[in-house]
């Protein structure tokens, strides 16, 4: 299936950058047999993966200082095909529409910012997570 545009969770870019990841085969099977030719960083997820590969306690003795994490953002973003996305529709309105369209905990709220950041540009959302099965309208590809 060919699609414009791949925008993956954080969990899909964490388990992609670190071996002992619980989920990295699987995410190396995605990225080399199942992406899109534009896999797009958003804010929230450069963010995310600077914060956790600099986090002590889950990333262990493969932890990072902030400038290897900026090195290892960098790297990701000169892979053919990887960018950090200048969407077309910022999601704004469709976020609104998620948050009021049903019961959502305070946990899933960067979830809703993504789904509705991938429904307002035509892409299609990448994640381990399967929580994001309740936005209706969003293109996703769940992994394993």
């Amino acid at each position: 299936m060919s699609t414009a545009a791949d925008l993956p969770d954080l969990n899909v870019w964490l388990a992609l950058t670190w071996p002992d990841h619980i989920h990295h085969q699987h995410a190396v099977q995605y990225w080399e047999q199942q992406a899109a030719d534009q896999v797009l960083f958003c804010t929230v997820t450069a963010l995310g993966l600077v914060r956790l590969v600099c986090q002590p306690k889950l990333m262990g003795p493969a932890v990072k200082n902030a400038a290897e994490a900026s090195t290892l953002l960098e790297a990701l973003c000169q892979q053919p095909g990887v960018q950090l996305a200048e969407p077309e529709h910022d999601g704004w309105e469709v976020f609104h529409h998620l948050l009021r369209g049903a019961e959502l905990p305070a946990r899933l709220c960067s979830d809703a910012y993504l789904a509705a950041l991938a429904i307002a540009n035509g892409w299609r959302l990448v994640s381990f997570d399967r929580d994001f099965e309740r936005f209706e309208g969003l293109q996703r590809l769940p992994l394993p």
